[in-house]
C-alpha cells in the first residue's frame, strides 16, 4: 500500500470521508454520517435545525465537528492504515457563517447556511451603501445575495451586536473544520472566499468599501487568504493521537464543495460543464480568465487550482422533485416510468419551480407558478413532466449566458442516477450528458490533497494527470440529445424565458403569444 490521501465533504445533510491510494489508483474507503439519522440530538431535518422561522436555515457547527470525528473514528477501526495518510483536504458547503471568539468559542451557537433567506434587507442595505448594483459588482464581482456571507455578517451585527463585538474570527464552514483539524490555524482560500461577497475573485482583493459598509473593524476579524494549492499546517497533536494519524500528516487549504465537485468530476479543462443535482442545483465550468457577469446572475468564483469557476446556483432542485415523489408515492424508477409515458415539452405546460426563495433568478420571496394548465390537467403525468422540465429550464436559463462552448455535461449528486434527469438535461442543454461515478466533492478533496502533497514534495505532475485514474464516467448511461426533443424544448425555452421575465416585471416577449405561436 502506497501513499494515502483523505477528502472530507462537510455538506448540508451529511459528512463524507473518502480515502484514496494514488499508487494503486484505488478508492480504499468511503463513509458518511447523516446528521438527521446519526446525530439526532441536534434536531435537524435535512441537516438544518428543524422548526425555524420561514426563510431561516441554520445548523450547529459542533454537529459538523462531531460528524467528522465519527468518520475518523470508524476509519481508525476499519483496518485502513490511518498513519499512511499523507494529507487531508476539506470540502465544505459554501457561504455558511461561523463566528468564533479569540478563545475559539462560538459567539453564535448556530451558523446561517447558504439557503438562509432571512438577510434580504441586509442585501439591500449593503447595495445602497456602496452605490447600487453596478458599484457592488465592481467591488466584489458579484451582487449581494441572501446566500452569500457579507449580508449574514451585517445581519449578525444589526441583531446581535454584543455577540458580534465578542467575535474575533469569521469563518466559512470548511475553514472552521480546518481550524479544528490543525488545532487553531486561521486562514481562508480564494475558492470559497469568492462567495463571501466581500472579496473580488478577479482582483484577489478584499473590498474596503463593502467592509466599511458593514463595519470598519470587520477587516480585523477576517483571516488572511492563502493560495488553495498549498498546505496550511499539520493535523493537531490531539487528533493525531486519538485517531492514529501521523504527526506530519498535512492539512491543505481546502475549498468549497463546488470547487471540489469540479475536480471530482474531471472538470479541470475548459469545455466541460458540471451540473450537481442535490438540495440545490449548480452548474459550473472552468475558465482560465475571470468572468464577471454584468447582470450579477452568474456567480464569479475562483476554483481550487488557481483558475476560475463561474457558477450558476438555483436553490430549488431536489425539493420540488422529492415532494412530488411523496405526493404520488413514487420511487425514482416509478418517476422515470411516468416520464417515459409523457411528451417532452409537456404540451406547453410549464412550471416555474420556485418552491422556496430562489437564488437564480434573484427572487428570495418567490412562489411557484403553473402556466398553461387547464382545470382538468393537474394530473400525475403533467405534474411530473412539469416539475422535471421546470427545474432544468430554470437552471438552463441561468447558464445560457455563460461564455463557454460546452462539449460535455457531467452530472453528480443524488439525482444524477436518474435516467429521466440525464436525458432531459441532454435535450434541454443540447449537449451530451453523462453521470460521473463516485463521491463528487469528497473525492475531489482527496485528489486535491494528493496534488498538494505531491507539489510540496517535488512532483510536477499536473492536476489532470493526478485525477485521471479516478474519474469514471458511466458510459452505459450517457445520454445524447434527441433531435425531436430538442425542437420541442427550443420553443419551451423561449416561453420559459419570457414567462420568468414577465413575472419579475422585466421587459421581454409575451409568453402567451409565444405559447400560441404568434411571435
Amino acid at each position: 500500500m502506497g501513499a494515502l490521501f483523505a477528502g472530507l465533504d462537510v455538506s448540508t445533510q451529511s459528512c463524507k470521508l473518502v480515502i484514496i491510494d494514488t499508487d494503486t489508483s484505488a478508492v480504499l474507503h468511503v463513509d458518511a454520517v447523516n446528521y438527521d439519522r446519526d446525530l439526532p440530538r441536534y434536531h435537524t431535518r435535512n441537516g438544518v435545525i428543524a422548526d425555524m422561522p420561514a426563510g431561516v436555515s441554520e445548523s450547529d457547527p459542533r454537529m459538523w465537528v462531531e460528524a467528522m470525528e465519527m468518520v475518523f473514528g470508524r476509519v481508525s477501526e476499519s483496518g485502513i492504515p490511518v498513519r499512511e495518510i499523507r494529507c487531508i483536504s476539506v470540502s465544505g458547503q459554501q457561504h455558511g457563517l461561523v463566528c468564533l471568539s479569540e478563545k475559539g468559542e462560538l459567539t453564535r451557537p448556530a451558523s446561517k447556511l447558504w439557503n438562509d433567506f432571512s438577510t434580504g434587507e441586509e442585501c439591500d442595505l449593503l447595495t445602497q451603501r456602496v452605490g447600487g448594483v453596478r458599484e457592488m459588482i465592481r467591488e466584489v464581482g458579484n451582487t449581494q445575495r441572501t446566500g452569500y456571507t457579507a449580508p449574514k455578517i451585517l445581519h449578525f451585527l444589526r441583531h446581535e451586536p454584543d455577540a458580534y463585538a465578542r467575535t474575533a474570527t469569521f469563518f466559512l464552514v470548511h475553514n472552521y473544520i480546518n481550524w479544528h483539524l490543525t488545532g487553531g490555524v486561521r486562514v481562508m482560500e480564494p475558492g470559497d472566499v469568492s462567495g463571501t461577497a466581500l472579496w473580488h475573485p478577479g482582483t484577489g482583493e478584499w473590498s474596503g468599501r463593502v467592509i466599511e459598509a458593514i463595519d470598519p473593524g470587520l477587516v480585523k476579524k477576517l483571516p488572511p487568504v492563502l493560495p488553495s494549492d498549498r498546505s496550511i499546517g499539520t493535523i493537531s497533536e490531539v487528533l493525531a493521537a486519538r485517531f492514529g494519524f501521523a504527526p506530519d500528516c498535512l492539512v491543505d487549504a481546502g475549498s468549497g464543495d463546488n470547487m471540489y465537485g469540479a475536480i471530482g468530476t474531471g472538470n479541470v479543462r475548459p469545455g466541460i460543464l458540471t451540473i450537481s443535482l442535490g438540495t440545490s442545483g449548480t452548474a459550473y465550468s472552468l475558465m482560465e480568465e475571470p468572468f464577471i457577469d454584468p447582470e450579477g446572475e452568474i456567480a464569479a468564483f475562483r476554483d481550487a487550482t488557481g483558475r476560475h469557476l463561474p457558477l450558476v446556483c438555483v436553490s430549488n432542485m431536489a425539493n420540488g422533485y422529492n415532494r412530488l415523489l411523496e405526493q404520488f408515492r413514487l420511487s425514482h424508477d416509478d418517476f422515470s416510468g411516468v416520464i417515459r409515458r409523457t411528451v417532452p415539452g409537456n404540451g406547453g405546460r410549464i412550471i416555474l419551480p420556485w418552491y422556496e426563495g430562489e437564488r437564480t433568478p434573484d427572487v428570495p420571496h418567490a412562489a411557484p407558478l403553473y402556466f398553461g394548465f387547464g382545470l382538468d390537467e393537474f394530473s400525475r403525468e403533467h405534474l411530473c413532466r412539469g416539475v422535471l422540465e421546470g427545474h432544468i429550464l430554470n437552471l438552463h436559463e441561468g447558464v445560457r449566458r455563460l461564455p463557454v462552448q460546452v462539449t460535455e455535461i457531467r452530472l453528480t449528486g443524488g439525482l444524477s442516477r436518474s435516467e429521466a434527469w440525464c436525458q432531459t438535461i441532454a435535450d434541454i442543454f443540447e449537449v451530451e450528458t453523462v453521470p460521473v461515478e463516485g463521491e463528487g466533492a469528497a473525492l475531489g478533496a482527496a485528489l486535491h490533497a494528493a496534488r498538494v502533497w505531491g507539489k510540496e514534495n517535488g512532483s510536477q505532475q499536473p492536476i489532470d494527470e493526478v485525477i485521471h485514474p479516478f474519474i469514471h464516467c458511466d458510459e452505459s448511461r450517457r445520454c445524447r440529445p434527441v433531435p425531436e426533443h430538442v425542437t420541442l424544448h427550443r420553443k419551451q425555452k423561449e416561453v420559459f424565458r419570457a414567462l420568468s421575465a414577465r413575472v419579475r416585471g422585466k421587459t421581454g416577449d409575451d409568453p402567451f403569444a409565444l405559447r400560441h405561436g404568434n411571435i
